[in-house]
């Protein structure tokens, strides 16, 4: 998928919100109800393949491959939440390379120390912004004219205050970033503060939206009067699939069955989400033969 795509997207009008996705199931789901892009979120990389938290557990290998799957298994395009890059300037430029491999259309870099914790944890330091801004025109140099997307993502709020996140934006908008992320504004009127400071600048603004994290949790609508020109819930999908999961699973270990009904989600419905028929074609299509009959 091409970075162009999202780009198109992004000229829009309105406020495009996305949903957080961490496997391939939850990115085909998502893209068939009909949205029009995604996001990953590396927490929930971590919690679904590492079953840790996000405190930079997850290699660069395992991320790429993570979110290259995802971006392989649908034709929307996919914003890959890449952490710090991974290293310096240059190993920027190998992790925006590797992306645009898999077929990324978008990237999320931020400006914490390595190794990094989730946005909305305590704890969170810094690199400099003259390093992060290096960071970021290495990523600008490593797309070409591929279109890719980049936000660039500072933690600077929790360590540093809002004023020097902010300032941090803006230096990385001018740096070549396409979009700013402020993350865990703590407040409505932090949210206007940061919409104010770059009204006028042509600068789109990105929200992370997490039930019970910092930042209060709005709507499409509440976010567009705000100027903010995406939105992601980034760990939505992957606490309602936890909830679910759980509640079903403790009911088959106290009752020995599950008590599902004709009216969840059958074996048939969910063929069609795998596209089962598809490979049936395939089959019919392709004479497979019959391991079972030796020449």
């Amino acid at each position: 998928m091409s970075g162009h795509q999202l780009r198109h997207l992004l000229d829009q009008p309105g406020t495009l919100i996305l949903p957080g996705v961490y496997d391939c199931l939850g990115a085909k789901l998502a893209a068939q109800v009909g949205f029009e892009a995604v996001f990953t979120s590396g927490f929930g990389i971590s919690a679904s393949t590492l079953g840790l938290p996000d405190y930079g557990l997850l290699t660069a290998t395992e991320t790429l491959q993570s979110v290259g799957k995802m971006a392989q298994s649908i034709s929307i395009p996919l914003v890959a939440d890449l952490d710090t890059g991974y290293g310096n300037p240059l190993n920027v430029i190998r992790t925006v390379t590797e992306a645009l491999r898999w077929g990324v259309s978008g990237i999320i870099l931020e400006d914490q120390v390595w190794p990094k914790k989730c946005g909305h944890f305590e704890g969170k330091q810094v690199i400099s912004a003259a390093e992060q801004v290096e960071k970021i025109k290495a990523a600008v140099h490593g797309r070409g004219e591929s279109g890719l997307v980049i936000v660039g993502r500072t933690d600077a709020r929790a360590p540093l205050g809002l004023d020097e996140a902010i300032r941090r934006g803006r230096l990385y908008a001018e740096a070549g970033a396409d979009i700013v992320f402020i993350e865990a504004p703590q407040s409505w009127q932090e949210l206007v503060s940061i919409s104010e400071a770059f009204a006028g600048t042509g600068v789109y603004l990105f929200a992370n939206l997490i039930e019970g994290g910092k930042t209060p949790c709005l709507s499409r609508s509440q976010l567009e009067e705000l100027g903010f020109k995406v939105g992601v819930y980034a760990l939505s999908g992957l606490f309602a699939a936890t909830q679910a999961m759980r509640e079903c699973f403790q009911r088959l270990r106290a009752e020995g069955t599950t008590g599902r009904t004709p009216e969840d989600l059958s074996f048939p419905e969910f063929e069609q989400i795998i596209e089962v028929d598809r490979y049936r074609q395939l089959e019919k299509q392709f004479t497979i033969p019959d391991q079972s009959i030796q020449n």
